[in-house]
């Protein structure tokens, strides 16, 4: 996955947006090979689509998965689309979302992206006028959203609009003449007043002066607010609206509204305004239009007195709405980009780029620590990898509803070759029951009609402790057993039982017949943890009761290899109740002994023990525990000492920090079978498949 930054709005009218686009412009005109994409997008924006970038989804999609409480499928399908749309770029630029009526829970999402995308973030603030205090408090309590500044993930922000027209509210008004204007703030004198500026992991990336240029909106972009009738087009392609005047007055007091840019707005029976427009048009001030209101048009005479002004490139418009609904509406225009506004878009991004600080920007790119695999990018990988392998799973609980949902999942999303065991009346049954059509990726096999071609392999295999026909035959009746038997003679790759067996159950038959990979001394289990940031190996949680030091060796081992084989970088902690040598004792003196065993084994691998779980896991705690261990504080692969401490860990972390968890994967066996929890959901059950197709095909 590329390094991403995650641009997010503080607060309500921040052009975050335009920020996000103008890093993007900085980034490209210095050279670097980046990439702009949009999880959600709130508002269709022309500058977004010249940006080349299509949004995973927009607003009302979200909102969907959010009132089921499935954010994490929304996460998974913006992973995919984003690995879709940047996997050539080294560097990802990315807009947060911005809250709203529709998107009330915008920094909750936005703090689950910065996990999922493992981004850093960058805030978007506007000018607080002279209150730099008040500024400073939102900018660190938005940092909170990402464990606050020193957390590492905030890297600094951008203070946007500085300068901007204000109302007598504060609010940025560039409509109005009563609005005042001030200098945009410096650099300097923010790092003077704001604290959080002066620290040296939070950087100001830059201060956008407000321009009222930027904000001006051509003549002809009014007939995107209403209905309008042209009158004369004339240069309403051409010309923009710096100002908005209402014509109410007589025009000998009119005469300071006709300046440069303005839109004078009137009723339409008001000849003698349009008129005076039209003389102020000839003696060489360009306005940019006059909107006609109430549907009323000139005389034929006005028209005639007007016509060299028309011609010189006036725009009149014509609308039946009232003056004051048009007043009320067409300041949105200063809010408004056409999309075929070009001209507009790039001076926006040039106005950016060049107050933007583009080595602070260098820095953040170049500064890219190993990425951590998210449990979205994580969910993304397998199925993508699955999908290129053209895998075939037996599901030996083929009459198990999740089981049946799960294959048919499979199928569609192309993920392998799902063959379930049972009753095809029955299962054709269930799949009616719930809605569902069995699709050709799918097969069912009735295990009456199989088991007759496994006899004699069966006796084959377990002669020698004395396995004769009838015995065969009447273990051939669990269907565990027989998948088994089917991955044995190679009928299929994978097999993936559990649901409604027990552990022991799935785990006997593949020991006893499948057996162990050459140079492998015991078949041993991890778990996937899926923590909101990044996903874990834990290993062993199911199998092992009492592991010797050449058996945890292996153990690790293992461990390590598969976390590499699904994307996560091994480092492995060997875990005890005694990091170093501050503790002693039978129990420890075998994690000392297993790390030496498995680093002689493998000293490719980075092993460090014996740790304590909050030494391998907190970067605060290694700093004083195991200041010089090339694992503590970074650990990805937690190997634990026996069966007893893996599983009550492994069970203790899923449940108190509600994470999903991906197993058991059974590692050591020379084809691949694997475990599901007795209460595993349709997703766990597609996520296994998968697992179990990248393990065949390694």
């Amino acid at each position: 996955m590329s390094g991403c930054l995650l641009v997010v709005p503080v607060g309500l009218s921040t052009g975050a947006r335009s920020v996000s686009l103008g890093l993007y412009h900085k980034a490209d005109q210095r050279g670097l090979h980046v990439s702009y994409f949009v999880p959600v997008m709130q508002k269709a924006s022309s500058m977004i689509r010249l940006a080349g970038s299509e949004a995973a989804m927009d607003a009302q999609r979200l909102q969907e998965y959010m009132r089921v409480d499935k954010l994490d499928d929304a996460l998974e399908m913006i992973v995919t689309a984003y690995e879709e749309q940047t996997q050539s770029a080294e560097f990802v630029i990315t807009l947060g979302l911005t809250v709203n009526a529709l998107v009330p829970y915008a920094e909750r999402v936005n703090a689950s992206l910065a996990k999922a995308l493992d981004a850093k973030v960058l805030l978007v603030a506007t000018d607080t006028e002279d209150n730099h205090g008040l500024m400073n408090s939102q900018l660190e309590i938005a940092a909170e959203a990402y464990g606050g500044v020193s957390a590492g993930r905030v890297v600094g922000c951008v203070i946007n609009k500085s300068g901007a027209p204000r109302d007598r509210h504060g609010d940025i008004r560039p409509d109005l003449s009563s609005a005042t204007s001030t200098e945009a703030v410096s650099a300097d004198t923010l790092a003077k007043t704001m604290p959080v500026l002066q620290r040296h992991d939070f950087d100001l990336f830059g201060v956008i002066p407000w321009q009222h240029h930027l904000v001006s909106s051509r003549t002809c972009d009014i007939a995107s607010l209403f209905d309008v009738d042209w009158i004369s087009r004339g240069q309403a392609d051409t010309r923009r609206v710096s100002h908005i005047s209402i014509g109410t007055r007589t025009t000998a007091n009119l005469k300071s509204v006709f300046t440069f840019g303005t839109l004078l707005v009137t009723a339409g029976d008001r000849d003698d305004i349009l008129q005076a427009a039209a003389l102020a048009e000839m003696s060489g001030i360009e306005l940019a239009g006059v909107l006609l209101t109430g549907g009323y048009l000139p005389s034929e005479t006005t028209m005639q007195l007007i016509k060299p002004a028309l011609e010189r490139g006036l725009p009149v418009l014509s609308t039946s709405m009232d003056t004051y609904a048009c007043g009320t509406r067409i300041p949105r225009l200063y809010s408004l980009m056409a999309d075929d506004d070009g001209v507009r878009y790039q001076a926006v991004l040039d106005h950016i780029a060049e107050h933007i600080d583009g080595k602070k920007l260098r820095n953040v790119f170049d500064a890219r620590s190993e990425r951590k695999l998210s449990p979205a990018a994580f969910r993304y990988n397998l199925i993508k990898v699955a999908r290129t392998l053209n895998k075939r799973v037996v599901l030996p609980e083929g009459e198990e509803p999740r089981t049946l949902a799960a294959a048919i999942a499979c199928a569609q999303k192309g993920i392998a070759h799902c063959i379930l065991l049972g009753d095809r009346a029955r299962i054709e049954s269930l799949a009616e029951a719930q809605g569902l059509e069995i699709p050709e990726g799918v097969s069912v096999v009735d295990p009456v009609s199989i088991r007759e071609q496994y006899v004699d392999p069966f006796v084959a295999l377990r002669k020698h402790k004395g396995m004769n026909e009838v015995r065969a035959r009447q273990l051939l009746e669990d269907n565990v057993v027989l998948g088994t038997m089917m991955l044995h003679q190679d009928d299929v790759d994978g097999l993936v039982s559990g649901a409604v067996h027990t552990t022991a159950n799935t785990i006997l038959p593949a020991m006893q017949l499948i057996k162990t990979r050459p140079g492998v001394s015991l078949v041993s289990s991890v778990f996937f943890m899926c923590l909101p940031d990044q996903v874990l190996v834990y290993g062993d949680c199911a199998v092992n009761p009492e592991p010797d030091a050449q058996e945890l060796a292996d153990i690790a081992i293992q461990s390590a290899d598969s976390a590499k084989a699904f994307g996560i970088p091994p480092r492995v902690a060997m875990i005890s109740y005694s990091t170093g040598s501050s503790g002693h004792g039978k129990n420890v003196d075998k994690v000392v002994e297993a790390t030496r065993i498995a680093k002689e084994l493998r000293p490719d691998l980075v092993i460090d023990g014996p740790l304590q779980y909050d030494a391998a896991a907190n970067a605060g705690v290694a700093a004083s525990k195991a200041p010089d261990s090339p694992v503590a504080g970074k650990a990805t692969v937690f190997v634990f000492p026996d069966l007893n401490t893996g599983n009550t860990t492994y069970k203790a972390v899923q449940r108190s920090a509600n994470v999903i968890s991906v197993g058991p994967l059974l590692q050591g066996l020379k084809k691949p079978v694997n475990d599901l929890s007795r209460g595993a959901l349709v997703d766990d059950i597609i996520y296994t498949i998968a697992l179990t197709a990248i393990q065949a095909a390694s």
